[in-house]
């Protein structure tokens, strides 16, 4: 579970289902490296949902992987769908270091709040955080669904943009109804972009928000899936990578 060898860089694009730093001989207590920290936020668990609800992390802190997204497990070292939203502290930066890691310090500026998964973490003995940390996940479900509104739009979308859907369609590009998937694929990109706007404009939401409430734009998850998109004027173009 190496995050420096050559297997974990070919999945370097892709959000850890757990993130954890390279196992090191055991010093006996957390030597507040920061190491951890540099390799992804955690993933959140039903234990965290305070923390939400509380304010003490911001859902404006938080993206979401969806059901059947694509992640790279790294306790299984390999590509899997989700089997359910997998909610993660977002990255600085451009990069997944923790949004909350302060690298001058090498410390974390919610510490005394943080989530189950650091909780759980010592990088010498990975043993406990691989038993939970597919367990008991937090979910959109959980944190919003009694949101007038809002739960029945993410609903619509989580069905209208559904990865098992895309997955097929992305498939179909290579057969005879390849013309019919990539019309079918631009549809779904255009919901895409359109419902974080409507959101925005017509829902209030912080467009900080939005990769919490409907996940990562398909704009930017698709080109792992080997998809290229543009825009041509209001026309939507998807075309295979070569």
């Amino acid at each position: 579970m190496d995050p420096h060898n050559k297997h974990d860089k070919k999945y370097a694009r892709y959000p850890r289902a757990i993130s954890v730093p390279e196992t090191v001989a055991n010093p006996g207590n957390c030597l507040r490296c920061g190491t951890c920290c540099l390799k992804g936020g955690p993933g959140l668990h039903r234990e965290d949902r305070a923390l939400i609800e509380n304010g003490q992390i911001p859902s404006k802190y938080l993206y979401t992987i969806r059901k059947s997204e694509r992640v790279y497990d790294n306790v299984k070292g390999c590509l899997v769908p989700a089997d359910s939203d997998i909610i993660k502290i977002k990255g600085q930066g451009g990069s997944w270091t923790c949004i909350f890691f302060e690298a001058g310090k090498k410390g974390c500026s919610i510490y005394d709040d943080r989530p189950l998964e650091c909780r759980r973490l010592k990088c010498w003995d990975t043993g406990e955080l691989e038993r939970i940390y597919d367990r008991n996940r937090l979910t959109r479900q959980d944190l919003i669904s009694q949101v007038e509104g809002l739960w029945d739009l993410v609903q619509d979308h989580q069905v209208r943009c559904d990865y098992g859907k895309i997955i097929k369609l992305i498939d179909d590009l290579n057969g005879p109804d390849s013309d019919s998937a990539r019309r079918q694929l631009a549809e779904i990109i255009q919901y895409d972009a359109e419902i974080r706007k409507l959101a925005v404009a017509k829902g209030g939401l912080d467009p900080a928000q939005l990769d919490f409430i409907f996940g990562r734009p398909l704009t930017e998850t698709l080109p792992g899936y080997g998809i290229r998109i543009r825009q041509d004027g209001s026309k939507t173009i998807v075309t295979r990578q070569r």
